[in-house]
């Protein structure tokens, strides 16, 4: 069997689509059908059942890929590897997160990239955002705030915010009484932390809303009112005592932070060897991108 047809298969079975699987491997959609067309004969099967909005897998399909496609995944991450280490980097990486995190731990390891010849190009956004970015491509490598569930991406932890409840030394007596203000009108971080303390909000609403956590610090700096924050983004104002921690009657709860890219993308070799150096810049305990059995 040609490693070629079996990276179009696993790829028209994580897509559901030929079209989207010959868009992401560079063939055309003649092309992807003769190759799965070229496996059906050799495993004397249908894979797949042609549908006008997609294709369905078979059981012999789903069986297939279940027992081949992460092996695939590292066996050419492996390859890429090598091949980043023999011969110069050039092209472009494309990455995006939460503005916050980009800001305060990422961009100071990028020169890491551009050092080994690679551009890069980064965008912004938040957590939906950012999984549709990767599912269509439009970016090879992201960091959440979550784990994905899509089984088409892969991820690996790279750290862990703690979420720390901040307001004015002067205010701190109000305690979560007092006002404050918000990423957006569902509370997300604020929500977590009354959560995991089990606390109460009491239907009170923020008295300012905005999407954007550098200026929710700067809210609160200028007296607006309390919030919760990564500890990333408030820990050194603590410290200078610029701004107090609300104390946590249970537990100051944490996301772990992943950084995300769609399965097979790490053929790749200028993919495989950002994520790498990504990874060993911030430190984080991995499986090298290796063949291992």
């Amino acid at each position: 069997m040609s490693l070629v047809h079996l990276r179009t298969f696993v790829e028209v079975h994580r897509r559901g689509s030929i079209s989207e699987a010959a868009r992401l491997l560079g063939l055309t959609q003649p092309a992807v059908s003769g190759h799965i067309a070229a496996l059906e004969a050799q495993l004397g099967r249908p894979l797949f059942q042609r549908h006008a909005r997609g294709v369905v897998p078979t059981a012999v399909a789903d069986d297939l890929a279940a027992s081949l496609g992460q092996s695939l995944d590292r066996a050419e991450a492996a390859l890429a590897t090598v091949k980043a280490r023999s011969a110069k980097l050039s092209g472009v990486v494309h990455l995006a997160g939460p503005a916050e995190y980009l800001s305060a731990r990422i961009a100071p390891v990028l020169p890491r990239l551009t050092e080994a010849g690679l551009e890069v190009r980064i965008q912004t956004g938040n957590k939906k955002s950012l999984y549709e970015l990767l599912l269509s491509d439009a970016v090879d490598l992201a960091v959440t705030a979550s784990s994905p569930e899509d089984p088409r991406l892969d991820s690996h932890l790279i750290g862990t915010e703690t979420l720390v409840a901040v307001t004015l030394p002067s205010m701190a007596d109000g305690g979560i009484d007092a006002p404050f203000v918000s990423y957006d009108l569902d509370l997300p971080l604020i929500r977590s932390w009354i959560a995991a303390n089990g606390l109460s909000l009491d239907g009170r609403r923020p008295v300012v809303s905005v999407p954007d956590l550098r200026v929710l610090r700067s809210l609160v700096l200028s007296g607006a009112g309390w919030t919760v924050l990564p500890d990333y983004l408030c820990q050194g104002d603590i410290e200078a005592d610029r701004l107090a921690e609300i104390p946590a009657p249970a537990e100051r709860p944490g996301n772990g932070l992943r950084l995300v890219w769609a399965r097979g993308a790490l053929r790749h070799p200028r993919i495989a060897h950002a994520r790498d150096l990504l990874l060993d810049a911030l430190d984080t305990p991995r499986l090298k991108s290796a063949w291992t059995v």
